[in-house]
């Protein structure tokens, strides 16, 4: 993604946003489900250009990829090189993809959980009521309200894959990372420093308090 041209970029934010591509002045809007899954290269590289803040916001979660190992590698070669025919069955169709969306919207989740992601999410602002010293020595942008939404989705969704119907501290924890480390912006201090948003998350999960429920 961050191979397109900036102004690329930005007609993507409406679909991703909006859920509708305007052209010429009429808007047309866009068929359901619509959700946007993006590959993104490395910054250092050449020919690439650095994704805007909003563009980031909107995707729900990020995830690292790293090099394939050694397994990963030798399974890529005998599907791609063995001349064998893949042969890909659906799974899932339009409808069904609707009606999972909607099912993890109404996995339950406890006030004091869902405070523990408005307090994790908080807790990334310099200069708030829960930073922690490494937020505040090294973030110079904290995560926005979409973040608190990516963390009760995903734990939501983490609970509902696992069979249960209530998402817990654990699954806020358990995403944390992929919902969170798109949306903090180090400062200079803490890009010189090499640090990674990874690490201050790690440090927010490892410092921030878990209450007990109301009336425990």
């Amino acid at each position: 993604i961050n191979r397109a041209t900036p102004k690329t970029q930005s007609a993507l934010l409406e679909a991703m946003q909006e859920r509708s591509v305007t052209v010429a002045g009429t808007t047309h809007p866009l068929p359901k489900p619509m959700f946007v899954m993006a590959t993104q290269n490395p910054i250092e590289q050449e020919g690439v250009y650095p994704l805007p803040e909003a563009q980031l916001d909107r995707f729900l979660l990020k995830l690292n990829v790293g090099y394939s190992g050694r397994q990963d590698l030798t399974e890529i070669l005998r599907r791609t090189t063995m001349g064998q025919e893949i042969k890909i069955e659906p799974v899932l169709d339009a409808g069904a993809i609707l009606r999972h969306q909607t099912l993890v919207r109404r996995v339950a989740i406890a006030d004091h959980v869902q405070d523990y992601a408005v307090r994790a999410v908080l807790s990334t602002h310099p200069g708030g009521e829960f930073a922690t010293p490494m937020v505040g020595r090294f973030v110079r942008v904290g995560a926005s309200p979409r973040a608190a939404q990516a963390l009760v989705l995903g734990a939501k969704c983490r609970a509902l894959v696992d069979g249960r119907a209530a998402a817990s501290i654990d699954d806020i924890k358990s995403v944390a990372l992929a919902a969170l480390r798109h949306r903090i912006i180090l400062n200079f201090e803490g890009e010189a420093e090499g640090l990674t948003t990874d690490a201050v998350i790690e440090n927010l999960l490892a410092t921030l308090p878990i209450q007990a429920p109301a009336g425990v």
